[in-house]
């Protein structure tokens, strides 16, 4: 009788353990480009980058034009200059299409950082609503979606909750 309590107990409890255990593993998804392309501050951040890109747009077509001009300028007066005028305006030419091509390099740094910096902070907030959401529903991993090979009916999906998290419609 003994033995049939312990086995009857054993079993309960193994049934019990696996249940839980079972329950125990809950994951979600979530699209993090689809919550990013709805937050209300990446309209203001993409308006804001957009300015400094034409601002710094403007300027290399400035240097172009100016260059474009030199050039056209050279080409018209060459047969008229001295060797020794002709030699420093290649070099004014040259200096100018060097700085040019520094400017340009420098602009696409410039352009990377500020696209960063200004992600960064809506990223940051998106990461943080997915966290409280995810501690919500008791997940213990969230994938995003577009980098998952399969992806369970009962994985859950977390976008509409973070949406709502974040007062997004």
């Amino acid at each position: 009788m003994k033995k049939i309590l312990s086995i009857l107990f054993i079993s309960i409890l193994f049934l019990s353990a696996e249940n839980t255990f079972a329950q125990g593993y809950k994951f979600g998804h979530i699209d993090m480009q689809a919550l990013l392309s709805v937050m209300p501050q990446r309209a203001k951040a993409e308006k804001e980058f957009q300015a400094f890109a034409e601002e710094l747009q403007t300027q290399s077509d400035n240097m172009q034009k100016e260059y474009a001009s030199k050039l056209q300028a050279f080409e018209t007066e060459q047969d008229s200059l001295s060797d020794f005028v002709k030699r420093a305006r290649i070099d004014e030419i040259q200096n100018l299409q060097q700085r040019i091509q520094q400017f340009q390099t420098v602009a696409q740094q410039q352009i990377q950082k500020k696209e960063q910096d200004m992600m960064a902070p809506i990223i940051q907030t998106a990461r943080d609503a997915i966290n409280e959401v995810a501690k919500d529903k008791s997940l213990l991993y969230v994938f995003e979606s577009n980098s998952v090979l399969y992806k369970s009916n009962e994985s859950i999906d977390l976008l509409p909750l973070v949406k709502i998290k974040l007062g997004i419609q």
